[in-house]
């Protein structure tokens, strides 16, 4: 069984052959779909689609750092009022972002946001899917001061080995996706120093495709290809990767 902790299954990307996306999946032994939230404007299409595959899929709410901007205030109230009326499995995916210039505009406004939905995360007792891009340490000092009472994900985890110390140090687990079957990424490094034990497996769907699929659409029927590829770093028999990664998903999401 294989699980992929990171999908956006419901975005606009897959709305010619979603039905088909997902039988691929299921074929490929990825039985367990973790769907995270964008912001308000996503929220709908992904209960709607977490809402037809339930059997499968698992929604996650939050309002993503890329769309924070100087009305997150009023864009996010979704959120809270979506907690208080049906279940979901974490909040995310929430975080950090200062890749593009834009979202460094808004880096007062990103740590806030942040910060209150970690307390939201506290307050619902769920764990939390955290994004960084460019963002690490500004991430970190966020997580320090707030204190997630459950720990999660660093998801899409693009950081240094002493940074992945950092993130296990604290009880959560790393996030590996597409990036690490790149010629000239550095994850297979900290993949195989710190084991199968710390890490999750996910697509970030529709985006980071792997190889031999890159530069094309991704989707959650690749996961395999991501494990086998930690299978060989980690020299772990692959069926055990499958077993491990899915294992630590059902720790963090209980499900």
């Amino acid at each position: 069984m294989w699980t992929d902790t990171h999908t956006h299954l419901f975005l606009p990307e897959f709305d010619n052959d979603r039905k088909d996306v997902v039988s691929r999946a299921v074929e490929a032994g990825v039985s367990r779909l973790f769907v995270p939230n964008v912001d308000d404007k996503t929220i709908d299409a992904l209960l709607n689609f977490t809402n037809e595959y339930n059997n499968i899929a698992f929604p996650m709410v939050g309002f993503h750092p890329g769309s924070v901007r100087e009305d997150w205030q009023k864009r996010i109230s979704f959120v809270n009022e979506l907690l208080e009326q049906r279940k979901f499995v974490a909040i995310g995916e929430i975080g950090i972002d200062l890749y593009w210039d834009e979202n460094k505009k808004f880096e007062k406004e990103q740590k806030e946001a942040f910060a209150y939905q970690i307390h939201l995360a506290n307050k619902n007792n769920l764990p939390i899917v955290i994004h960084t891009r460019s963002s690490m340490q500004v991430a970190l000092d966020v997580v320090n001061a707030v204190k997630p009472n459950k720990y999660g994900i660093f998801h899409c985890f693009s950081g240094s080995y002493e940074e992945a110390k950092k993130v296990i140090d604290k009880g959560f687990f790393l996030g590996i996706g597409g990036v690490v079957t790149f010629k000239n990424s550095n994850l297979p490094e900290i993949v195989k120093k710190v084991g199968v034990e710390h890490i999750v497996l996910e697509t970030d769907s529709p985006f980071l495709t792997p190889v031999p699929h890159r530069g094309k659409r991704n989707e959650s029927a690749y996961i395999p290809i991501i494990g086998k590829k930690v299978a060989e770093i980690t020299q772990t028999p692959i069926g055990e990767v499958a077993s491990i990664t899915t294992r630590n998903s059902k720790s963090i999401f209980g499900v």
